[in-house]
């Protein structure tokens, strides 16, 4: 199987890092595309063996799967670049672009032709060291397609297919999700420097802890309450401290702030 990614930038260079680095794609099968021939050999240097230029439409020549890693404003102009390259019957067109449905999509390209296979995937950040939660949804993709997009992107990480209607939610959830749990780092790394500790160490404890709560919801399969439970004694400092934060908003926020990124 082929791959052409259009885009260079932070989710097409994870694409192609994270496909090498799971040793099971051939480098030489991925062809990354960009404007900046700098980033693209940044990249390179990170992927090696993946086939990088600036033409799109050489790019998706002979691909199975075109991966459109842009943003959603230039997603029009490179469609129209390509479409009359693309074959439809043959090329599946995979869409990384945030808040354009496949109906969106497939509007883009009617003039070009209305036999075609369109999906719509949002990972996040963590496919370059293969732990993206990453979703898919389609537009009547045959069941082989459907098999192979996932594929790809079960090697970076884990996937699941969902309904149209759900990505919105889903994007908010584990794409925009990633960053906030990096803001939860960095808040308790300067709660821990104000505390006395020094913010390197503080930061390897933080996700050491992280890492044991996963663990721990991973091996028993509880709600997170239960295992709270367990540490929240009568009287003791983990109570004190989790009324002290949802005294000041923190369930609130995480729920508002990710109704906000569903929009």
């Amino acid at each position: 199987m082929k791959i052409a990614i259009i885009g260079g930038g932070n989710m097409g260079g994870a694409i192609a890092r994270g496909l090498v680095a799971s040793g099971t794609f051939d480098p030489s099968a991925i062809t990354l595309a960009g404007p900046h021939r700098e980033v693209l050999d940044r990249v390179a240097a990170d992927a090696p063996g993946i086939v990088t230029m600036t033409d799109n439409c050489a790019a998706i020549k002979g691909a199975d799967i075109i991966i459109l890693a842009v943003k959603p404003w230039v997603l029009p102009g490179v469609l129209d670049e390509i479409a009359p390259r693309i074959a439809f019957r043959e090329q599946a067109i995979v869409s990384l672009a945030a808040g354009v449905l496949l109906a969106d999509i497939g509007g883009m390209l009617h003039r070009y032709s209305t036999d075609r296979t369109l999906f719509r995937v949002m990972p996040n950040t963590a496919m370059s060291v293969g732990c993206s939660m990453t979703f898919i949804c389609h537009d009547n993709a045959s069941e082989q397609s459907v098999d192979e997009v996932t594929a790809i992107f079960d090697r970076l990480g884990s996937t699941a297919v969902i309904e149209e209607r759900l990505m919105g939610a889903a994007t908010a959830l584990c794409s925009c999700g990633i960053a906030y749990a990096m803001r939860y780092v960095r808040a308790a790394t300067e709660g821990a420097v104000e505390l006395g500790l020094y913010p390197a160490k503080s930061r390897d404890y933080i996700l050491a802890t992280l890492k044991g709560a996963v663990a721990l919801l991973e091996a028993t399969g509880n709600n997170p309450e239960v295992e709270i439970d367990k540490v929240t004694t009568p009287g003791g400092i983990t109570i004190k401290g989790l009324n002290t934060m949802e005294a000041n908003g923190f369930s609130t926020a995480v729920i508002e702030g990710l109704k906000a990124s569903a929009k």
